[in-house]
């Protein structure tokens, strides 16, 4: 996990519950692995399973009860853990007897999904788990004025939990993001080297995380996603897993044995890829991924086709509010949509013969009656031996859960270490 220090030169002011705006902004490149460290892995079983007796997190961690005596003792030292004498067992003696569980109540952190269309802050638990949610439309104009406003929006919300530290800010980004700088490009915003740590971490006063929003669902599905339910469908640790997005963009993310792999010069691009589609992409060719299935291609066609009316704010709402309603000309549409999206899945899947796949995005949630159609074209395209493939559990959330967990990834990487930065 590296550590480095930008200037910032300016910020909004803060709110109560905010730390003042700092000079120097701490950035942390977001970890986003199931850590084995015996502090993560002590802090993470508190997370799944907590509260926790020490023998029991002794058996699901693999240590000794002597480490997880040691990590406990330095967790509930920095206020991560609290223990739970209310739970103790009848007739036990000693503090060793006495469960822990994470201090989840006087701590947050602050998650931010920067889209092409729309921006989403969250305010999370320690758990992962989600305080509270807002969206604002993702500010036009230069990249300082975009993450200016975005900043006091973020500010301003976070504000409403008075009572909680808000300890880290993670943001999640399409384009090109360098995490060890924190800087992004963005073509769709139009952003060159925009300084999203510099002037969001500055902003805010807190140390700070930048993602690929894709490789940012992935680590969600890997670590926040067992908290959500016990059940089998819970993403597995070993193994390759592909994780497929798709909305107003659309992107890929690999995950290897309990680590999202994050390429050092940045997560690679399938926006361009040719699906045989005759939309005309920006680039200048016809038929690539991102022109025939976005959000806004799909409004674009539906127009042209007289499912909505040519309005300056038709959005994919109206499009799927008309295949509902009965529009089998709507329908088709989302159904041309999910196909090309089958078989681009197909296609990935056989390149990388991935252990699972998992597929994220309003374009599948927000119409579940694609999914057979997806399914269909994905078995029909794939030439390797037939495997399921399954939607992510989040819903309409994967934005959400997006930014929380790259909010949470330094910390659950080095907990003691991050909250000496945060109390820094």
């Amino acid at each position: 996990m590296s550590v480095s220090t930008l200037h910032h030169h300016s910020g909004p002011t803060s709110v109560r519950s905010l730390p003042r705006p700092r000079s120097r902004v701490q950035l942390v490149a977001p970890d986003l692995r199931i850590a084995d460290s015996p502090a993560a892995s002590v802090l993470r079983v508190a997370c799944v399973e907590g509260p926790i007796s020490r023998e029991r997190a002794a058996r699901a961690t693999g240590s000794s009860i002597a480490t997880v005596n040691r990590q406990v003792s330095a967790l509930l030292a920095v206020g991560l853990l609290r223990e739970r004498a209310d739970l103790t067992a009848p007739g036990a003696i000693g503090r060793p007897r006495v469960p822990f569980e994470v201090n989840h109540e006087p701590f947050s952190t602050i998650g931010i999904h920067i889209g092409a269309v729309v921006t989403g802050i969250t305010v999370s638990d320690l758990r992962g788990r989600i305080l509270g949610a807002v969206e604002i439309p993702t500010p036009a104009g230069s990249s300082e004025a975009a993450l200016a406003s975005v900043t006091r929006s973020a500010s301003a919300f976070a504000g409403r939990w008075h009572r909680r530290t808000p300890l880290w800010v993670g943001v999640a980004i399409g384009g090109r993001v360098d995490t060890t700088s924190g800087t992004v490009d963005h073509p769709r915003l139009g952003w060159e080297n925009g300084r999203v740590a510099g002037i969001i971490g500055g902003g805010l006063g807190l140390p700070i995380s930048v993602s690929g929003h894709v490789e940012a669902m992935a680590a969600s599905e890997l670590l926040l996603a067992p908290r959500l339910s016990d059940s089998d469908v819970a993403q597995s640790t070993s193994g390759t897993s592909l994780y497929f997005y798709a909305r107003e963009t659309a992107g890929m993310a690999l995950t290897i044995d309990g680590r999202v792999h994050t390429p050092t010069s940045g997560p690679g691009s399938i926006a361009h890829l040719p699906t045989g589609s005759s939309a005309l992409c920006d680039c200048g060719n016809r038929g690539c991924l991102e022109a025939s299935v976005s959000d806004r291609a799909v409004v674009a066609a539906a127009v042209d086709r007289k499912i909505v009316a040519p309005q300056p704010n038709s959005s994919i709402a109206a499009v799927y509010q008309a295949a509902r309603g009965g529009s089998e000309a709507a329908r088709e549409l989302l159904v041309e949509r999910v196909q090309i999206l089958g078989r681009t899945v197909a296609l990935l899947r056989d390149m990388f013969n991935p252990d699972r796949v998992v597929l994220g995005g309003q374009a599948f949630t927000a119409y579940p009656a694609g999914i057979p159609h997806v399914g269909q074209a994905f078995a029909t395209y794939s030439t390797l031996e037939r495997r399921d493939i399954r939607v992510t559990g989040f819903g309409d959330k994967v934005q959400e859960y997006a930014a929380t967990v790259v909010s949470l990834s330094a910390l659950y990487s080095d907990p003691l270490a991050s909250m000496r930065r945060a109390a820094a």
